[in-house]
């Protein structure tokens, strides 16, 4: 599953068919991620950052050859064009804040059949995307930021 978070604005989700590679992953970013963003505008399309965990997949050479052409130094990951930290939670509004409620949601009762997990998710991606949560998660991202830059890229939970 994919899903992005640009402001106050939870994008998708989306539900990979199968299981992800790099090829998949590359041609969802080129072929479904421009209808997932018709309610971003366009200004806010030039501006935002395209931000990627540790997965294989979101580092593969087809994606970042995309994501170079598509998004120049607009995109971070592990090794990008804006280098990140790898597996760095606090860093990513979707592992800090999106993953962890939907996931108390959907399996706040035993899931029985695939479909019912996909209701279940739709139905969690919908109760996440609230604007004014969405903000203060968003703007709790800039705090945890400075706190990394301020530990140099240490731990920096001591600062809270």
């Amino acid at each position: 599953m994919w899903c992005g978070v640009i402001g106050d604005q939870l994008i998708g989700p989306y539900i990979f068919p199968q299981r992800l590679t790099g090829d998949i992953y590359s041609n969802v970013l080129q072929d479904e991620l421009p209808a997932l963003l018709q309610n971003v505008s366009v200004q806010t399309r030039r501006q935002f950052y395209c931000q990627h965990d540790g997965t294989p997949a979101h580092f593969s050479q087809v994606v970042r050859q995309y994501l170079n052409y598509e998004f120049l130094n607009g995109w971070i990951c592990n090794g990008g064009a804006q280098n990140w930290p790898p597996r760095s939670p606090d860093l990513n509004l979707l592992d800090y804040h999106v993953w962890g409620y939907m996931k108390a949601m959907v399996y706040a009762h035993k899931v029985n059949m695939r479909e019912e997990l996909l209701q279940r998710i739709l139905g969690s991606t919908r109760s996440i995307n609230n604007a004014a949560v969405l903000r203060k998660v968003t703007s709790s991202l800039v705090t945890r930021v400075r706190k990394c830059i301020q530990s140099d890229g240490g731990h920096f939970e001591q600062f809270a």
